[in-house]
């Protein structure tokens, strides 16, 4: 078998991989087999050809393909060990993969979820478009988590390739497109993550998973400083070894009792805050493809940015060509944006967050709390949600007019439903945050102009993009330095940003867990 890099330009000829592969290799057309595509990128970098890169394995025909490398034993609970009762807090990629990965080796496990499940929770998500919130199930809330309505972007930065391959791979036998396993950039789509998920859980429920829909966790009860119980705002209370929290980034009632529970269960984080940007698909697609803009072998395209304003980084944020801005509003009187797109990525705007780092230290002295980040978040949503005038609509500016810090007088079209209100988006964000993302986004249009394309609009607020808080943990085994037998995770525990990364956390608290 050899391995191939081979790059097909956009207008090459139709021609077979095999036959691509025979000439690259030099061998005969009728000597190639099986062709195997590894890896799939789009290169689109300027001054080069646009086309594909592509990653193959190509085998010779005839040839005894060799055995694939055995897959390594997974973990298994001792026979004969007694079974902890394990309770999971949170049903998104970390609780979920915590889950499976314990289910598998034998463990199964009570899966808490604050929101409804998937189907049911499209209602609710519908009833926010029109202005109505359900405080425990929205685009932050449910069967899944934050990522199940909010795009399904597959694309990490992590370096553990074996754990990101696993978690591509289960994503795949629960019925996500194969494809994701070899595209630089997977994506599956908010269209449909619903399905892989409820696959997931008929999967995970004939292992012995027990799911609670609507079950809000209250607190912890603690015997010396160990878990030994679950509480639930109900009244109801579950007896528990080991807890796994794996709530997402917005789960402040958790934050709030979890700070009552034990000095130095959780502490402040760095996190980034600012709007969402809205442009016409169609001046994406010229700025990054030029001339080739519209070719229907080309997907909507997408971008990354990134400069530097005053010791602060200003960039672009979970970037959806063909998306929707979406309400992700958690409380009654806080306006949240955020972006989704479906698998086709078909519609007519691409939007981003466009955020400024923001440090501890700006949530105010340490007196100020642990809870700080909380209060800062909230302080910027409250303004954003007097400003849209209620009903969950969003305060607006052209991007030109932000940038010379003109009132905008008419808005353009945009993909938010709720709808838009003209507003000065200096006056939501703190002086620090909105000099910042002004200054930096000019020296983003200085460099590329099409950015500032006129119909480009800017919606506040965008403050959800990580947890404010961590909760401290071993390094080694994973569990809360305050409180033995809670195992903090994924992104709302401060270990995570994003569907796989959430996953692989997940993950390794289950193998934490399993090796304990």
């Amino acid at each position: 078998m050899a391995r191939l890099d081979l790059f097909v330009p956009l207008d090459a000829r139709d021609e077979s991989l095999a036959a691509l592969a025979a000439r690259a290799l030099g061998w005969p057309r009728a000597e190639v087999g099986t062709v195997r595509v590894l890896r799939r990128a789009l290169d689109a970098r300027k001054g080069r050809p646009l086309g594909h890169q592509l990653r193959l394995a190509v085998e010779r025909a005839n040839e005894v393909a060799a055995a694939p490398a055995p897959c390594p034993a997974l973990p298994r609970w001792p026979a004969g060990r007694p079974v902890p009762r394990v309770v999971v807090v949170g049903s998104g990629p970390a609780g979920a993969w915590a889950a499976l990965r314990l289910a598998e080796a034998g463990v199964p496990c009570t899966m808490l979820e604050r929101g409804r499940a998937v189907q049911p929770r499209r209602r609710d998500l519908a009833a926010l478009q029109k202005g109505r919130l359900d405080a425990d199930s929205n685009y932050c809330f449910g069967e899944g988590g934050a990522g199940t309505y909010s795009d399904g972007k597959l694309y990490t930065r992590s370096k553990a390739r074996d754990g990101v391959a696993a978690v591509l791979a289960d994503l795949v036998r629960f019925g996500a497109p194969p494809e994701i396993e070899v595209e630089a950039r997977p994506h599956v789509g908010s269209n449909r993550l619903p399905r892989v998920l409820s696959a997931l859980r008929a999967h995970l429920e004939s292992l012995g998973v027990v799911y609670r829909f609507e079950a809000d966790v209250a607190g912890l009860g603690l015997d010396h400083g160990r878990v030994r119980s679950i509480r639930l705002r109900d009244g109801d209370e579950l007896p528990a070894e080991i807890v796994v929290l794996a709530v997402g980034h917005s789960a402040r009632s958790v934050y709030e009792w979890l700070a009552g529970a034990a000095p130095g269960a959780i502490e402040r984080k760095d996190l980034a805050i600012g709007v969402r940007i809205e442009h016409p698909q169609p001046v994406i697609d010229a700025w990054q493809y030029g001339k080739a803009a519209g070719h229907p072998k080309l997907p909507p395209a997408f971008y990354e940015l990134r400069a530097e304003s005053g010791g602060r980084s200003v960039y672009s944020f979970c970037m959806c060509p063909g998306g929707w801005i979406v309400p992700a509003a958690t409380e009654a009187d806080g306006v949240v944006v955020n972006g989704m797109s479906l698998s086709k990525r078909d519609s007519p705007f691409a939007n981003a967050g466009m955020v400024v780092s923001v440090r501890a230290a700006d949530f105010g002295p340490a007196a100020a709390g642990v809870l700080a980040g909380v209060r800062f978040q909230r302080e910027i949503e409250r303004a954003a949600f007097r400003a849209g005038g209620g009903g969950f609509r969003a305060p607006a500016q052209r991007l030109v007019d932000f940038l010379v810090a003109r009132a905008s007088t008419r808005l353009p079209a945009t993909s938010y439903r709720p709808g838009i209100v003209d507003a000065d988006l200096a006056e939501i964000l703190p002086g620090p945050i909105g000099g910042a993302l002004r200054e930096g986004l000019g020296a983003l249009v200085s460099r590329f102009p099409l950015l500032a394309h006129p119909d480009a609009v800017l919606l506040g607020a965008e403050t959800r993009t990580s947890a404010p808080v961590r909760l401290p943990r071993h390094a080694t085994s994973l569990q809360s330095v305050a409180i033995a037998g809670m195992y903090p995770a994924g992104e709302g525990a401060g270990y995570a940003g994003g569907i796989v990364s959430a996953a692989l956390d997940g993950a390794r608290v289950a193998a934490a867990i399993l090796d304990s």
